[in-house]
This record gives C-alpha cells, structure tokens and sequence, in this order.
C-alpha cells in the first residue's frame, strides 16, 4: 500500500521561506513521478512542480525561481523548498505518485491532478502579508 505524508507546512510572513517534505512510502516502481499541487477554497487543485525517479524536475512558472522541488530517491523523499513566498502562494500543499511516461524520448511532464494515482493528506502553508 502506497502511502505519501507531508510535512513542514506553516504560517511565515511575506518573503519568508518555508521547505515542505513528503515521505512515500511502499512505491515498488523503479521510473516513478512525484509532483507538488496546491489548492485554496473554491478553485482547482493546481500544478506546482514534479519530480522524476531520474530527478528530471518542472516548475510551474508561477513558482520558476522561487520554489525547487527535488528528490531524495534513496529515501523516497520529496522536497519543497519555497522562498520569496507571496501571500497568493497560501494554499494546502499536496504531494501525489505516480508511474512516470515516456513521452518523445523525455519524461512526459505531469501537471494535472488527473494523472496521479497516489496522494498525500496535505500540508497549509500560510503567507500573511
């Protein structure tokens, strides 16, 4: 049973920084994709970064240069590292698995809530201005 647990979400003022974990556990695939999605009340989960098992990495352009995802594959971690953070950046934070896709040779990029099969609980983050 596959299981992701996030960690390391809070309140930080506006500029802060904050690092978001997420622990997978019980993934047996060897080529697999963890992304980071984020959502506020009333609007769709959006996209935020992915990760593959190689570390192939791809950043929503609303986080390009702010925040870096990254991977820790021996230990089936996940990171967020999120700085010059924005009030409009508050949000629950969800990391979510799935089985990564070849796509012309590269790592299909996976930003859409629809094509991971396995989620965490979520993590708030809170950017107060």
């Amino acid at each position: 049973q596959v299981q992701l647990v996030e960690s390391g979400g809070g309140s930080v003022q506006s500029g802060g920084s904050l690092r978001l974990s997420c622990a997978a556990s019980g993934y047996t695939n060897r080529n697999y994709c963890m992304g980071w999605f984020r959502q506020v009340p009333g609007k769709e989960r959006e996209w935020v970064a992915s990760t593959h098992s190689d570390g192939t990495t791809y950043h929503a352009d609303s986080v390009k240069g702010r925040f870096t995802s990254s991977l820790e594959n021996a230990k089936r971690t996940l990171y967020l590292e999120m700085t010059s953070l924005l009030p409009e950046d508050t949000a629950i934070y969800y990391c979510a698995a799935t089985d990564a896709r070849l796509y012309g040779g590269s790592w299909e990029v996976l930003d859409r809530a629809e094509e991971y099969t396995y989620w965490g609980q979520g993590t708030q983050v809170t950017v107060s201005s």
